[in-house]
């Protein structure tokens, strides 16, 4: 019995390089399970669509199917634009819709990666503070979920860390920024909680002129391909359930 094609879906940008970064995903989880089926799939600007892919699987006579928000929070795409695609998709395909991909140790431990990759040392940390700099979302419970990951990555021993958005919610990164600097940590390093580069993260990546250190998005990391992986197995086990696996 087959298992599940894992589609893989993304917001899509006109940036050309956040669908690069997707696809650099997708071949990190391929190389991470040799033999399963990953697809993506982008809800605006790149091709192929969601829809298109769904088609095309159908066509050839795919089953099941787990779809994987490529998301951070579960905020309006997760609950509302994802699920609106999908429930349009052809009849014959049994669609579970998995879980969004934060939180996660995971992501927090590929968080400290590309801060490491950008300069910084675990020996570093104490004098450090980090603003965790993501997207933003009116949603509230999106940004609560911020917070908390900042909240409990203060506790691994960095100077203090800060949540800060794009867009939509406050404080911005500069301002995020400032407010370590006034605590008395020594330096100042901003981490991108965002998947792909694109319009936000150049945002992100502007507001954090004064800071020392900038590392670079999560993207490919082998942690965000990890927990991509699990979130499929959790969706995975009820849809082999149902074809009495």
């Amino acid at each position: 019995m087959r298992d599940p094609v894992l589609l893989v879906i993304a917001h899509g940008s006109r940036d050309p390089r956040h669908a690069a970064t997707v696809h650099a995903l997708g071949r990190r989880v391929r190389s991470l399970r040799p033999g399963m089926r990953v697809e993506t799939g982008f809800l605006d600007f790149n091709i192929p669509s969601v829809t298109g892919v769904l088609e095309s699987l159908a066509a050839e006579g795919v089953r099941d199917v787990v779809a994987l928000p490529l998301l951070l929070t579960r905020a309006f795409h997760a609950k509302a634009d994802i699920p609106a695609v999908l429930r349009e998709a052809p009849p014959q395909l049994r669609i579970h819709q998995a879980e969004v991909l934060g939180p996660s140790p995971l992501l927090t431990a590929a968080l400290e990666r590309r801060l490491y990759e950008a300069g910084l040392t675990p020996a570093d940390k104490s004098s450090t503070g980090v603003v965790l700099a993501s997207a933003g979302s009116t949603d509230p419970e999106a940004i609560a979920v911020i917070a908390e990951i900042a909240r409990e990555w203060r506790h691994t021993g960095w100077c203090a860390v800060r949540p800060a958005f794009a867009s939509a919610s406050l404080p911005r990164t500069e301002d995020a920024v400032r407010e370590l600097r006034a605590l008395g940590c020594t330096r100042v390093a901003v981490a991108p909680y965002v998947l792909a580069p694109g319009f936000l993260p150049d945002r992100i990546a502007r507001g954090a002129a004064e800071a020392d250190v900038l590392a670079e998005v999560l993207g490919p990391a082998p942690e965000v391909a990890r927990v991509v992986l699990e979130r499929y197995d959790e969706a995975r086990v009820p849809a082999l359930a149902a074809l009495g696996a």
